[in-house]
């Protein structure tokens, strides 16, 4: 009875969080339709759109493992009220302005959305600690929460080209915003504090170095994407300066008695390659979608390559990948039974390989490109809603929030490096037709797919080293001993 009860509770929290998760999809699927109508509004160039994604990426880097870590300490609701009213916040502020710079301050301040899923992930992990099959729980409602963040997306999208038709953008910047202040109060209402939370003292000096860090290996990957950035040693010296800013950060958490993050789960057999993992998953599920949007939208006839499809054609295959990545977020627990979860890892990273290198030699109908799509998003599912659960489930006890956020934190980089690498590639060899409008060179296309690929297939075999029995619930002795050797 009071097994049922507990599932019972859970059961209503998972709800709950579910409509946050739901809220998070609206966020990113919501705008797409409508960043030429911003960026008229705003008064500048297509091309800039793309320092509102860099900007967002660099806090979302920024701000996931001081939230995960500070999760831990006080509480994981607590934070994921915190993030949410902040994003409330800076939403409210988009219909309201003109001003690029405030816009884009603003929109890089919506970005705190991204810690809640490694919140909600160590939320249910810590209120599940009582239950037996700890490790299927998580994973399952780690599924049910992918599943509504990508539904979310895909109402989202639908919902922001049709209301961009109809609506003064002002009225339509509003309405996400809106959802948001609803969430809060979802949230507040409907969600119970995570128990025991660990306390301790904030490690400050280490999210000062860390930051510092992060922002100078992320500006100087928006510094090489700027004309002539390639060419301009002060970009690959910011790039290294952030690189080289890491060993300082490291020695100090080494000798930190509660770290920010601790860097020996680095070293953890289980954790290090999931870690490794969720930033070679970030190249494909964060750096790949633009590019194929640009590619479906080019015209053949011009071109040579592309299928020339309409904005809502566009969208129909981005609907249907997402929902291929709900379909690959709910199967994962069930397959995981059913094998183990490092297996199951292993087989989605592979399903992401195989569906982006199935782009080289099938590329040139719509069926072909959805055919690829369906085979990476099924893939690409199960390792979003897999890696955070892993990670909370390999974790000692008193780090589930600082794992399951630094999954979120090395994703967002890897797709940092892979957006500017991409941009990079897509400009390689592009000539005069190109400048007048298509994304980039095919090419560079080319580049993207196979780059996709090879992550994704070095993934899985870093998946390979991991102990069999990762992932699944472990006696309080294992537990206190994975951490770190």
């Amino acid at each position: 009875m009071t097994r049922t009860r507990t599932l019972g509770t859970l059961a209503t929290v998972v709800g709950f969080l579910a409509f946050v998760e739901f809220t998070s999809g609206v966020l990113q699927g919501y705008y797409t339709p409508m960043l030429s109508d911003i960026a008229r509004h705003l008064g500048i160039h297509d091309a800039d759109v793309n320092w509102f994604e860099g900007a967002q990426l660099m806090l979302s880097a920024l701000v996931v493992p001081a939230f995960a870590k500070l999760g831990d300490m006080i509480g994981h609701k607590r934070m994921l009220l915190i993030s949410t009213a902040l994003t409330a916040a800076a939403g409210l502020v988009l219909p309201f302005t003109d001003s690029f710079g405030l816009f884009l301050v603003a929109w890089a301040l919506m970005g705190f959305y991204v810690v809640w899923l490694p919140l909600e992930i160590a939320l249910i992990w810590s209120r599940s600690r009582r239950l037996e099959g700890r490790s299927g729980i998580t994973a399952k409602a780690a599924g049910i929460l992918v599943a509504a963040l990508e539904g979310g997306a895909i109402i989202g999208a639908l919902a922001g080209g049709a209301l961009i038709d109809v609506l003064p953008l002002t009225v339509v910047l509003l309405v996400p915003a809106l959802l948001v202040v609803v969430c809060f109060f979802v949230v507040l209402v409907g969600v119970k504090e995570s128990p025991e939370p660990t306390g301790g003292v904030f490690d400050t000096v280490g999210v000062v170095l860390i930051s510092i860090a992060l922002l100078c290996f992320t500006g100087g990957l928006s510094m090489l994407r700027l004309d002539g950035g390639l060419v301009n040693p002060w970009s690959w010296a910011v790039v290294v300066l952030g690189i080289l800013l890491v060993v300082p950060f490291v020695l100090w958490e080494l000798r930190h008695d509660d770290p920010i993050i601790d860097v020996r789960m680095f070293r953890s057999p289980a954790l290090g390659p999931v870690f490794l993992t969720a930033g070679l998953f970030g190249v494909s599920v964060l750096g790949a979608q633009a590019p194929l949007s640009t590619f479906v939208r080019t015209d053949p006839e011009v071109y040579g390559y592309g299928l020339g499809t309409t904005g809502f054609a566009t969208s129909l295959i981005i609907g249907i990948y997402l929902i291929a990545m709900i379909v690959g977020a709910m199967l994962f627990p069930v397959i995981a039974r059913a094998l183990t979860p490092r297996l199951t890892l292993l087989g989605a990273s592979l399903l992401v390989c195989v569906g982006f290198l199935l782009f080289l030699p099938f590329h040139g109908s719509y069926l072909q490109v959805v055919t690829n799509m369906v085979v990476a998003g099924i893939g690409s599912g199960a390792l979003v809603a897999a890696l955070p659960a892993a990670a909370a489930s390999a974790a000692p006890s008193t780090q589930t929030g600082v794992a399951t956020g630094l999954t979120n934190s090395v994703k967002t980089v890897g797709g940092a490096v892979a957006s500017c690498v991409f941009g990079i590639a897509l400009l390689h060899g592009v000539g005069g037709a190109a400048a007048e409008g298509t994304a980039g060179s095919f090419a560079g296309y080319l580049t993207v797919w196979t780059v996709c690929g090879v992550t994704a297939l070095v993934a899985a075999v870093l998946l390979l080293f991991v102990p069999k029995e990762a992932f699944t619930d472990r006696t309080e002795a294992v537990e206190e001993a994975a951490p770190v050797a």
